[in-house]
């Protein structure tokens, strides 16, 4: 059973890490990117990977990479399948999938890969954008957090 109390405990935590907004949403954006890829199994280490290499928040880049769960991924494939159709010039086809392996997607890669490229590029703009009002938001609530979030985003980095 989820555990509300648990969930928002966490959530406060990456709201009110030590870190500038903008890092901590950048590294939710690359992670919500991340989240729309056909990679199952390796959305994870990829975002582990994307963080250290952009030297991105690790915690959010993997707390953006969990967005598109269980519940999500099969109408996200979808959508992503028609939109790379789409763009193709390709006709209209529906998507039959047995299940949700490399083996059985890759007929349809190259419309899943830019379908899912595109939509993960606007989720993740979003998610930029969405995250850091909501750190800025939150933060704003406690003295000094406030003064620290004021002080780098003055300064364009994070304090020492």
């Amino acid at each position: 059973m989820i555990n509300k109390s648990d969930i928002r405990r966490r959530f406060r935590a990456i709201l009110s890490l030590d870190s500038h907004p903008g890092h901590i949403a950048a590294g939710f954006a690359a992670g919500v990117f991340i989240s729309f890829t056909p990679f199952f199994g390796l959305h994870t280490p990829l975002a582990i990977a994307v963080a250290f290499i952009f030297r991105l928040n690790k915690l959010t880049c993997i707390t953006g990479a969990w967005i598109n769960t269980p519940l999500t991924v099969v109408p996200a494939l979808v959508a992503s399948y028609n939109l790379g159709r789409f763009l193709r010039g390709k006709p209209a086809r529906d998507l039959v999938l047995r299940e949700l392996s490399w083996h059985h997607i890759q007929p349809y890669a190259k419309s899943i890969l830019l379908g899912s490229s595109i939509i993960g590029f606007v989720a993740a703009l979003a998610a930029y954008f969405i995250c850091y009002w909501l750190v800025v938001t939150f933060r704003r609530k406690d003295a000094a957090m406030a003064e620290m979030t004021r002080e780098m985003e003055e300064v364009g980095e994070e304090l020492e």
